[in-house]
């Protein structure tokens, strides 16, 4: 049973989140300021985060920044307001996993901690499990798909989690042309109706600007107009 760190200083919003994850099957541990989740995280075996962006003192956005620093690589599912679309963009740029909008509905939230935690117990299969090294170069692009390492040029490309998945995912299926519920699916997850597809433009438009030479005019990470996005290993119209 995965225990599941709710960050949040609406007492109503907390009270809301553990009934329903408790409900799911889910244990659940609460803090309602970025020291108090520290503490918890010190703790307890936990297995993913519920982390308010607003918190008193440290914010959410701030202590995902410490973990990742830490090396720490806990799963964070982001909570932010309507229309904190900074909050969001920072919060993925330094390694948040996923972001949940308010209002949400708890089944929303059910879903996309099941979706995050299906990645991770998939990324930790047995060796023999996966499948065999590959390391693939796509122009002045390399990926090692084995080790998760990619370079431009020569140089390792620093890339979130998140970013990785997206850019493997895409050259694994190059040339084929990738709706946003399909990305959603395939990266995220996803198995709900109605997903926030802005989530695919926004990473997108982060890893276009540390793979492409030119962001504005992508080599690899084509969009392809009214359908969705394209990987290309050379520069095709």
């Amino acid at each position: 049973m995965a225990t599941i760190l709710v960050v949040d200083d609406e007492p109503s919003l907390v009270t809301l989140l553990s009934y329903n994850l408790t409900k799911s099957g889910f244990e659940v541990v609460t803090a309602t300021s970025g020291d108090e989740a520290r503490n918890q995280l010190a703790n307890h075996p936990i297995d993913l985060m519920l982390l308010d962006v607003m918190l008193p003192g440290k914010s959410g956005v701030d202590l995902t920044r410490e973990l990742r620093g830490e090396q720490n690589r806990i799963p964070i599912i982001m909570i932010t307001a309507l229309d904190d679309e900074v909050d969001k963009i920072l919060g993925l740029e330094i390694g948040a996993d996923d972001y949940v909008t308010k209002p949400f509905s708890p089944r929303e939230v059910i879903a996309r901690v099941r979706a995050v935690l299906r990645r991770l117990d998939k990324q930790q299969e047995p060796q023999a499990a996966k499948t065999p090294t590959k390391l693939k170069q796509f122009g002045n692009l390399t990926i090692d798909f084995d080790k998760m390492v990619v370079q431009r040029q020569g140089e390792i490309v620093k890339l979130t989690p998140k970013e990785y998945e997206l850019l493997a995912y895409m050259a694994d299926r190059e040339g084929r042309v990738l709706d946003r519920e399909t990305i959603l699916h395939g990266v995220w997850g996803y198995d709900y109706a109605g997903p926030d597809t802005r989530m695919v433009d926004m990473h997108l438009s982060h890893l276009r600007d540390k793979v492409e030479d030119d962001p504005k005019h992508p080599v690899h990470l084509k969009t392809v107009r009214g359908f969705g996005y394209r990987f290309d290993d050379q520069a095709v119209d």
